[in-house]
């Protein structure tokens, strides 16, 4: 969909807490003899960064069995250990999927205290700047105040919001938005749905409910299910997308929160243990902290590659 546009500068700023527990003590390893000394200094500091256990092996067991050949001498760990970490996470499409007709339909789904109304709301502020139209369904009516929280955010974006009482029928606001939507021509349909446990069974069922009621409204949706995951609680957010998942075909992740974690390793173990591409990163409270997730910039971002 070409959403957004990836800057090293926004995600250098955003990532500064992950660049002090990750690249600042990586920075002394720089220019030392790559033996096994280094090694275990290397797994450490990627175990602490939240890189995630499966991935740090990964990465280790190659490097350690290239020291015993002889295939690291004279090398630079920063750049090995750079290369490393995008080849994890090459062979993902990453891009917003864009239905062959309009409306678009994106399902936005996460537990309370992710971020997720904020970040439904970003997403629509990064749609409406490249001038699509974009109607936002408020189904996330278990939440006290979650439909006048997102009522606020559209009035101050200048979108347009379908929503119901709270404690309506998230199912049925959904399907008014979809015919909304397809009334008026919408380019992009963007549901935000409760902030489901993902423990409470009954609450995961209406979720596909939701599901439901968008693909018999609209062919082929919904056509993107973002989960939004809080990059501050670690390893906890495998949980939620392993849960989520058994529910919801879930297409990509949207991290949140990233700037305000020391742990932004957490990509890693996400898609390792996963296999869901984050798609998109949160990097700040304004309504435009929002990227989307380029390897490449975000690796560079990660280690300081410009020391």
């Amino acid at each position: 969909m070409g959403l957004f546009r990836a800057t090293i500068d926004a995600l250098h700023r955003g990532l500064s807490k992950t660049r002090s527990s990750l690249a600042s003590p990586l920075a002394s390893l720089r220019g030392r003899t790559i033996d096994q000394e280094t090694i275990d200094e290397l797994e450490h500091l990627l175990l602490t960064s939240d890189v995630g256990v499966t991935t740090t092996e990964a990465i280790i067991q190659e490097l350690r069995g290239s020291v015993a050949d002889g295939a690291l001498k004279d090398k630079d760990i920063i750049e090995i250990l750079r290369e490393a970490l995008l080849k994890r996470l090459q062979g993902k499409d990453r891009t917003i999927a864009v239905a062959e007709s309009s409306p678009t339909a994106i399902l936005v789904a996460g537990v309370n205290g992710v971020g997720k109304t904020t970040s439904v709301a970003k997403i629509g502020k990064a749609l409406r700047d490249e001038n699509r139209s974009v109607l936002l369904a408020a189904a996330d009516t278990f939440r006290a105040g979650a439909v006048s929280q997102l009522t606020t955010w559209a009035e101050r974006l200048g979108i347009d919001i379908v929503k119901g009482e709270q404690g309506a029928d998230p199912a049925a606001v959904t399907f008014d938005a979809a015919s909304a939507a397809i009334a008026r021509n919408i380019d992009v349909l963007l549901i935000d749905t409760a902030g489901r446990l993902h423990t409470q069974e009954p609450l995961m069922r209406q979720l596909e409910k939701i599901q439901a009621v968008t693909s018999k409204k609209i062919d082929g949706a919904p056509h993107e299910v973002l989960l939004v995951l809080d990059g501050t609680q670690g390893q906890n957010t495998l949980i939620q997308a392993k849960k989520f998942s058994e529910s919801i075909q879930v297409t990509g992740i949207f991290l949140s929160k990233l700037d305000g974690t020391a742990r932004g390793g957490i990509v890693f173990a996400i898609e390792d243990e996963t296999g869901i591409p984050v798609k998109l990163v949160g990097i700040g409270e304004r309504p435009e902290d929002v990227e989307p997730f380029d390897p490449e910039t975000f690796v560079d971002a990660l280690i300081d590659i410009s020391r």
